[in-house]
């Protein structure tokens, strides 16, 4: 149950990122069929493939012609299709926009790609951090002098592209509510972190003079936003950027009576010997020990939590962010409904665990299910 419940969607399993767009769509509360190729696994338990939560599973060898038939009929009663293949690959099983909206004109086409389905790159093989780099977003996260390294998996293939599929699908699906016809969304990784930088293209490339001048914004370097060691080998986060967050956090340290650290946001060229001396400052107390000196302040300091350590920090845990099912740790269903309130995660089905009972649901008979089996179109 959930705010798109009613809502039914092929996922036809590729890429993770489409993986997460499906499970995305699911937690709030879409019928989501996986259809997945056969495998060894088939069967088994897999709870940590958390992507594939509160879906249903179908093992169909796209290979096979029957088995595109099989999809064909389901796509007759979906109201969207996600798909993250290279451009041609479902052209080439059958199962391409055209042929897809022919059988169901009010569908949603979503496809996900790094590159996008057009371009000279279209083709190209590539990675979250490729589609990043391209894009511009990994510059702009990277201090000047220092090896580039974009948050692998965010970026790109989650940022600027599960998410970015996922509003043009539930876009394009309001659409065709209004007007009874369906389309084909092409979310591009490389797309979607690039439009993520609008948020800081105005303080990258500001406008001076008549020409434009390009910087990386200016919170790098500063000795008040950036990440610190303690004591214990855990590290800690600040972001005391604004006037009074920074005065904020100078009267915690007892630094607001040192005119250095003062006056300092107005000299960036004494910016690098107070990091070594809040490099210092920082070593000498262990990461909880500075949470409880930092606790109920304006400062704009948080400690860096792993997963695990997340999970049990009192704000996560009275918001109930992360849930363990199956032994597996996961964060729940984000963001939150006041009229519909979202159920915790389902279980991850096993690969193929409602081939059978889906495909009855479309009319197969038993005799037809067991010829599919034997042709090879099952797995």
């Amino acid at each position: 149950m959930g705010v798109l419940d009613g809502i039914k969607v092929v996922e036809i399993a590729s890429a993770r990122p489409s993986t997460f767009c499906g499970m995305f769509l699911a937690d709030l509360g879409a019928e989501v069929t996986t259809i997945e190729r056969p495998a060894a696994d088939a069967g088994q338990p897999r709870p940590w493939e958390i992507c594939n939560r509160g879906k249903r599973s179908m093992i169909l060898n796209l290979k096979q012609p029957e088995a595109v038939d099989a999809v064909l009929k389901l796509i007759e009663g979906a109201d969207a299709l996600i798909e993250g293949m290279r451009p041609g690959v479902m052209e080439r099983l059958g199962l391409g926009p055209d042929v897809c909206l022919a059988r169901r004109p009010c569908l949603v086409y979503g496809r996900l790609t790094g590159w996008g389905q057009s371009g000279p790159l279209s083709h190209a093989a590539g990675y979250d951090s490729t589609f990043a780099a391209v894009s511009g977003a990994t510059w702009v996260s990277t201090q000047a002098g220092e090896r580039p390294e974009p948050p692998l998996g965010l970026l790109a293939g989650v940022g600027g592209g599960a998410l970015y599929l996922t509003f043009g699908l539930l876009a394009a699906l309001f659409r065709a509510r209004v007007d009874g016809h369906g389309q084909v969304v092409d979310a591009a990784m490389v797309d979607g972190a690039a439009n993520m930088l609008n948020l800081m293209l105005s303080l990258i490339i500001p406008y001076r003079g008549g020409s434009f001048e390009l910087a990386r914004p200016n919170s790098y370097g500063k000795f008040y936003a950036r990440s610190y060691r303690c004591a214990d080998g855990e590290w800690i986060r600040l972001e005391a950027d604004e006037p009074h967050f920074y005065a904020e956090l100078i009267k915690c340290l007892g630094l607001d009576e040192d005119e250095r650290f003062v006056r300092a946001q107005q000299h960036p060229e004494a910016w690098q010997a107070l990091s070594a001396e809040l490099d210092s400052l920082f070593a000498t107390k262990t990461r909880n020990e500075w949470c409880e000196l930092f606790k109920g302040t304006d400062a704009c300091f948080a400690a860096i939590l792993s997963p695990p350590e997340a999970a049990v920090h009192p704000h996560n845990a009275e918001r109930g962010i992360y849930t363990t099912v199956d032994g597996v740790l996961q964060a729940v269903a984000a963001p939150r409904f006041s009229a519909i309130p979202l159920s915790g995660p389902a279980r991850v089905p096993a690969r193929g665990t409602h081939t059978n009972s889906v495909l009855s649901e479309l009319g197969f008979t038993s005799q037809q299910l067991e010829e599919l089996t034997k042709s090879g179109a099952l797995g």
